[in-house]
């Protein structure tokens, strides 16, 4: 019954966050919102919001900022780790699609192997090394839909893509610590508290001009929905890892791009060639394989 809770929960989040990256790519595309604008409410709410939750349920919210080494480690977490994720995630979104941002979120573990690899200073074991080559592989389809001729996306969507993958791997690696030390909700709504007022600062946000598109009850509704999707759909991911394996969670993710790929073909048409299809199967074949050959190294 716990394995079939935590199954739900994976499964219920993943397709929570992949409807996430269509809900942002409409509100760029039809809305004057900026990445930046957008962001900056998103993260500041959300934040807000986890940490109401967690005071309201007798938490200590504030016992980490007495002492440094933590209170560093936060706040370099919610800057580096979770408003650099999402800016480089909704960025790529502006430059492409929400499919090939939520694909190329599995870049990460590249990254990840390349970290521990040089860290260790050794090459990473074979399966891994076949694991990469898979993946970019996949990449290299998706991207190209096999034709050398020229991407089907632009230089900057790329670039973002990359950083998807590389703040990705950040936010994975740095926080291991943080978390086992202190409540991960705790450290995660800091961290987009944290996250979204640097953002609105750097930005100046209550001197926007974008305020008034709050009068629009739809795209109200419509924030709310994202801010709730995306808060709902971590804790759920969180929550999993009690009653299912890594591995579990790991297959059972990629949902998440599936989900981003059915709700933009529905809502906004977009359309896959045979060879991109191919080289979505490709990668997330090859980042499930990484996931559960790693865990039975």
């Amino acid at each position: 019954m716990e394995r079939l809770k935590g199954i739900i929960f994976i499964v219920t989040g993943s397709m929570l966050w992949g409807a996430t990256g269509p809900l942002m790519e409409w509100l760029l595309s039809h809305t004057p919102l900026t990445v930046s604008f957008m962001l900056t409410i998103r993260l500041t709410v959300a934040g807000i919001l986890l940490l109401t939750y967690l005071l309201l349920t007798g938490k200590d919210i504030f016992g980490i900022w007495q002492q440094k080494l933590w209170s560093r480690q936060l706040i370099i977490f919610g800057i580096a780790g979770m408003l650099g994720v999402q800016f480089a995630f909704v960025a790529a979104i502006n430059a492409s699609n929400a499919v090939l941002a939520t694909l190329l979120q599995f870049l990460a573990p590249i990254f990840v192997v390349a970290y521990v690899s040089l860290s260790l200073k050794k090459w990473p074991p074979k399966y891994q090394v076949l694991g990469i080559i898979g993946t970019l592989i996949g990449l290299f389809l998706l991207l190209t839909n096999a034709s050398f001729d020229a991407l089907l996306v632009s230089n900057k969507a790329l670039l973002w893509g990359v950083a998807v993958g590389l703040t990705f791997a950040f936010y994975t690696l740095y926080p291991a610590r943080l978390m086992k030390e202190w409540n991960v909700l705790l450290v995660v709504g800091w961290g987009m508290l944290i996250g979204g007022g640097t953002l609105g600062i750097i930005g100046r946000a209550w001197q926007s001009n974008l305020w008034h598109v709050f009068t629009d009850i739809k795209i109200v509704g419509l924030m709310l929905a994202l801010i709730f999707f995306g808060t709902v759909a971590f804790v759920l991911f969180l929550s999993s890892m009690r009653y299912i394996t890594a591995v579990e969670t790991s297959v059972l993710s990629s949902i998440e791009p599936l989900t981003a790929m059915a709700i933009s073909v529905i809502v906004f048409g977009t359309t896959l060639g045979f060879w991109q299809l191919v080289g979505v199967f490709v990668m997330l074949v090859c980042v499930t394989w990484l996931s559960v050959a790693g865990e039975k190294a």
